[in-house]
C-alpha cells in the first residue's frame, strides 16, 4: 500500500495548501510536507485507478505495483473477475492484471477439435504441430475417438485403421477383404500374398514361377504333375517352361517340338511335312524306304 502521505485530524492551525481552508478540525492528507484537504487531495494528489480510471480516496485501500494502482476492490482479475488481493497475479497487456489459472489456460494450445485450451494434466494427442483433447481426436468417417491409436492421415482428415481399410485400401481379387500392407499385382488386379497360391498344394507363389489355366494357378511342380500334358515322345510333361516352348499337337496327341521327329532316321519334323503309319511320325522320305 501507499507510504507517500498521512492521513489525520488537523489539532492546530495549517490551511489547505491548495484551497487555502482551514483545516483545524478537519480531516486532512499530509503528502510530501503539504497539508491538504480530502477534496484536494483527491482532485491534486491521488493516484488514478488503472481498472475504473477514478482517484483512489485518503479513506480507499489502495494497492500498487510497478507504479501502476488499484483501489483494492478494483484489483480483480481480467479474466474470471476473481479478486486478487492476497492472491498471485500477472500483469498482461493493456495493463490489465490475470489470476494463475487464467494465465495458464489462455496461455495453453487449443484443442484443434473443440477450440478450447488443453491444460495441465489434459490428456491429448499431438500431430504436426496439431494437438487434440484426447476424446476430441475422433476418426473423420465414423467419428469413433482414436485417441492413441493407429490412424491414417489424408489431407485434413484422420481416419481410424478399419475406415481408412473400406474406404481407401485396394480390395483382393480373391477374398474381397482390404490390403491393408504387403500384397502383389497380377494382370492389374491385387491380391494378398496369402491368397495367391497354388490350387494344388496351396504354396504362396509371389515371386514364383506359376501357370495360369481357367482362372487357376499352379506352381511348376504341381502344373507339370497335375495339368500339362504329357508328351507321345518323351512321356515327360509339356511345361513351356525351358527348352522346347513350342509344341506340336496331333490328333489328340502333343509332343515337345524337339521331340517331334521322324521313327526311322530321327529328322526333327517341327513345321516340316510329315506321315503318320502305324501310329507313328516319319518324315516325307522314310515311308518309301519302308
Amino acid at each position: 500500500g501507499p507510504g507517500s502521505y498521512t492521513v489525520g485530524t488537523m489539532s492546530e492551525r495549517f490551511d489547505c495548501h491548495y484551497c487555502r481552508d482551514p483545516l483545524h478540525g478537519k480531516k486532512y492528507v499530509q503528502k510530501e510536507g503539504r497539508h491538504c484537504c480530502v477534496k484536494c487531495f483527491e482532485k491534486f494528489c491521488a493516484n488514478t485507478c488503472m481498472e475504473c480510471k477514478k482517484p483512489i480516496g485518503a479513506d480507499s485501500k489502495e494497492l500498487h505495483f510497478k507504479n501502476r494502482y488499484w483501489h483494492d476492490n478494483c484489483f480483480r482479475c481480467f479474466k474470471c473477475y476473481t479478486s486478487l488481493v492476497n492472491e498471485p497475479f500477472m500483469l498482461r497487456e493493456n495493463n490489465k492484471v490475470w489470476c494463475s489459472n487464467c494465465t495458464a489456460t489462455e496461455d495453453a494450445p487449443r484443442c484443434k477439435g473443440c477450440f478450447k485450451p488443453i491444460i495441465a494434466g489434459d490428456q491429448n494427442v499431438e500431430y504436426k504441430k496439431m494437438v487434440w483433447h484426447k476424446d476430441c481426436f475422433t476418426c473423420s468417417q465414423c467419428k469413433q475417438v482414436i485417441g492413441s491409436g493407429s490412424f491414417f492421415p489424408k489431407g485434413d482428415d484422420f481416419y481410424c485403421v478399419s475406415c481408412h481399410e473400406h474406404k481407401f485400401a485396394k480390395t483382393c481379387a480373391k477374398c474381397k477383404n482390404p490390403i491393408t500392407s504387403g500384397g502383389l499385382t497380377y494382370q492389374e488386379q491385387p491380391w494378398h500374398s496369402e491368397c495367391f497360391i497354388c490350387s494344388n498344394c496351396k504354396k504362396q507363389l509371389g515371386g514364383k514361377r506359376f501357370t495360369a489355366v481357367e482362372d487357376q494357378f499352379y506352381c511348376v511342380e504341381c502344373y507339370k504333375e497335375c495339368v500339362a500334358k504329357k508328351c507321345a515322345g518323351c512321356k515327360n510333361p509339356i511345361t513351356g517352361f525351358g527348352r522346347g516352348t513350342s509344341v506340336v499337337n496331333y490328333e489328340d496327341e502333343s509332343w515337345h517340338d524337339y521331340c517331334f521327329k521322324c521313327t526311322k532316321c530321327a529328322r526333327g519334323l517341327a513345321n516340316k511335312r510329315f506321315v503318320c503309319h502305324n501310329g507313328k511320325i516319319y518324315c516325307a522320305e522314310c515311308p518309301k524306304r519302308l
